[in-house]
């Protein structure tokens, strides 16, 4: 069974097309994981990581705590030790395929870039019929997805991510559009991994 990890993975929505279809899904995420101190299995796939992007965003203009690169940076670099140990796991010095399918690293657009540079792929949710703007990062090495949808056909202003809901914000929906207006709850659904988008990279990197 294909081994697929899920770097503070979170609601798992990104790897969720991966554990429909029958891989082996590990999220790895607190409570139960800790990437700082996270040890990878052997004869892993294909690894995704979306580490907290607070630190690095554009957007931090009501913030309470002091912008603090350092700290951000640590769950990222813990991300790449992971994504580095498991490439180093090769079997042979004539091996030309490297020992992941794919990798790739998920964040808002920001100051991230100082530390990874450019990114491999930029796209907004609604060019993949998620309906709301989010310019996003991708670093790595994977499969483009193929984007679906333009801003004037991919937005969906009357849904108000609804969309997005996972199963654990099902109860914090039930107390109405109050929700939306709700920054916290609001940043919170703004940060799954819209859906359209995870079925779409699932689809070109199995």
């Amino acid at each position: 069974m294909k081994r697929i990890l899920d770097l503070c993975g979170g609601s798992g929505s990104w790897s969720k097309p991966y554990k429909d279809a029958g891989y082996n899904v590990i999220n790895v995420t607190i409570p139960e994981y800790d990437v700082r101190t996270y040890e990878p299995p052997d004869n892993v796939y294909g690894i995704l990581a979306a580490p907290p992007c607070t630190m690095f965003s554009v957007a931090r203009t009501n913030a309470k705590k002091p912008r603090n690169l350092a700290e951000g940076m640590e769950l990222v670099e813990a991300c790449l030790r992971i994504i580095w140990k498991c490439q180093k796991r090769i079997t042979k010095d004539t091996q030309r395929i490297a020992p992941l399918k794919f990798w790739a690293l998920e964040n808002p657009y920001g100051l991230l870039n100082w530390f990874l540079g450019k990114p491999a792929f930029i796209f907004h949710p609604y060019e993949f019929g998620d309906g709301y703007s989010k310019r996003t990062c991708l670093w790595g090495c994977f499969n483009e997805p193929q984007k679906t949808h333009t801003k004037e056909n991919g937005r969906m202003i009357n849904k108000k991510f609804d969309n997005l809901l996972m199963p654990e914000l099902v109860k914090i929906r039930s107390i109405g559009d109050n929700i939306f207006r709700d920054k916290k709850t609001r940043q919170e659904l703004r940060s799954i991994t819209p859906p359209n988008f995870a079925k779409a990279f699932f689809e070109v990197n199995k």
